[in-house]
C-alpha cells in the first residue's frame, strides 16, 4: 500500500484497514508455520503497511485534535 493511497483515508476507514491488515498478518503467519509460504517477505511487508496506517492515523488523530484546541 502507497504512501498516497493511504494519506487519502479517512479516520474510520484507517482504523477498518489496521483491522483488516492485522487479520491478514495473522493468517499470513499462521500459514507460514504450518507450511513455508512462497514469498516470506510479504509477512514484513503487510507489518511495515501496518506501521504505516497507524502513523496516519496518529498524525489524523493530532490533527483533529490540534484543530479542536484552537
Amino acid at each position: 500500500m502507497k504512501n498516497s493511497e493511504i494519506t487519502g483515508l479517512s479516520k474510520e476507514e484507517l482504523v477498518a484497514k489496521i483491522a483488516e491488515e492485522k487479520e491478514n498478518l495473522s493468517k499470513l503467519k499462521f500459514a507460514h508455520t504450518i507450511s513455508a509460504i512462497e514469498n516470506p517477505s510479504r509477512i514484513a511487508k503487510v507489518r511495515k503497511d501496518i506501521a504505516r496506517l497507524n502513523t496516519a492515523l496518529t498524525q489524523v488523530k493530532n490533527t483533529e485534535s490540534a484543530t479542536e484546541t484552537k
